[in-house]
């Protein structure tokens, strides 16, 4: 079984699948409504010199998430 990472965890060009998304249930419902659900596809486009924020790309679309909504997603690198 591969080593689940968060979001945030992941390089600048990276490809993962999502696993599980954690954390109170307005920010769990808020990034399901962006389109984060298990098993969709995410690639890390650009982060922050400190990280904080992330652009990722799903489903064709480029979200910009905090580094700590970032940390709720946990996915498998691909």
């Amino acid at each position: 079984m591969e080593e689940l990472i968060s979001l945030a965890e992941m390089e600048v060009g990276s490809k993962a699948i999502i696993k599980t998304i954690s954390g109170h249930n307005a920010i769990t419902r808020r990034l399901r409504d962006m389109g984060l659900i298990p098993n969709a596809t995410v690639s890390c486009e650009h982060k922050a010199p400190l990280g904080d924020p992330i652009d990722i790309l799903i489903k064709g679309s480029h979200l910009t998430l905090r580094k700590s909504e970032a940390e709720a997603v946990k996915v498998q690198i691909i």
